[in-house]
């Protein structure tokens, strides 16, 4: 019960952080300036992979997994498939699309000098894609924590 709790909480905190990014982090950063919203950015991206963000971001995907062992191990026809929802939709969803998408261009925007004469049109192109993506990855994290929480209900 309460690796799946656990598990839930951190994925809810991950969806939204990716929630807020995608309501209206973006949308702001987009109305600044190119260069500007661009420097704010690669800024954000640094500051991100700190303890804050990281611990739940890399616990959730760790427990997903612990979790998915355990729905297999322990089969419940009412349960187990809730408990996999959760676990698959967080780590290919959430997880496997920042390393795949998200990852990569962060290190492409910071390698991207904003006096570069395409850093505007890469920048307009960034905020478009990766937000875009980042929908995705949001509710995916939203959906593994509300799977997780009907696991616990009707467990």
């Amino acid at each position: 019960l309460y690796l799946v709790a656990g598990t839930a909480l951190a994925s809810g905190l991950v969806g939204g952080v990716l929630y807020a990014f995608s309501s209206f982090v973006m949308a702001g950063l987009r109305r600044l300036p190119a260069a500007e919203g661009m420097a704010a950015m690669q800024s954000i991206n640094v500051t991100a992979v700190k303890p804050g963000l990281m611990i739940p971001f890399f616990g959730a995907m760790i427990a997903s997994v612990a979790v998915a062992a355990t729905a297999i191990v322990d089969w419940d026809d009412t349960v187990s498939v809730w408990l996999l929802a959760g676990a698959v939709s967080y780590v290919l969803g959430t997880f496997a699309v920042t390393a795949a998408y998200h990852v990569p261009r962060n290190n492409a925007l910071e390698a991207t000098s904003i006096e570069a004469p395409q850093a505007a049109a890469a920048w307009s192109r960034y905020v478009d894609e990766w937000t875009r993506w980042n929908h995705y990855r949001a509710v995916a994290a939203l959906v593994a924590a509300a799977s997780l929480t009907v696991a616990i209900i009707l467990g």
